[in-house]
């Protein structure tokens, strides 16, 4: 999504990334790494008789999955700068396909060497819902960053 210089960049542009399939693999790793084994994810037996009858994957490893499934340049990605508006619209499953949507909705200048983008991000499932949004932004240099260079 991001590949260009901060000055490169404009509102409305919009990008969609290639889908991917929520395993079991990633909820049980999710869970080792942060220790989040609240049943509702971790527990089938339990989940059955939860609201929607089956486990959930974790919202914060849709937010982590979706917004890495849009392609960024890291010549010219300095930082993730923070994120607002953060919603869970509809569950997600195990076996479930997603895919994100991106579009530049706000450019304002940082600094000397940066600018920050913000994105309307939003991960969608096989059903074409919508199952998370949010306001994305990115601390954006105005010069590319080439492999091997330091500041």
């Amino acid at each position: 999504m991001i590949r260009q210089e901060y000055g490169a960049l404009a509102i409305g542009q919009r990008s969609v990334s290639a889908g991917r399939t929520l395993t079991e693999t990633d909820v049980v790793n999710f869970c080792m790494l942060t220790g989040n084994w609240l049943e509702l994810h971790a527990n089938a037996e339990f989940a059955k008789d939860t609201l929607y009858g089956q486990r959930l994957v974790q919202g914060s490893l849709i937010f982590s999955i979706g917004n890495a499934l849009l392609p960024f340049d890291s010549g010219v990605v300095e930082a993730f700068y923070g994120v607002e508006r953060l919603r869970f619209l509809k569950p997600s499953f195990i076996g479930d396909t997603i895919h994100s949507t991106a579009e530049i909705t706000a450019l304002r200048e940082r600094g000397a060497r940066h600018g920050v983008a913000t994105l309307d991000l939003q991960v969608h499932n096989q059903r074409a819902e919508t199952v998370m949004r949010c306001d994305f932004s990115l601390l954006i240099r105005r010069q590319r960053l080439h492999s091997g260079e330091t500041r």
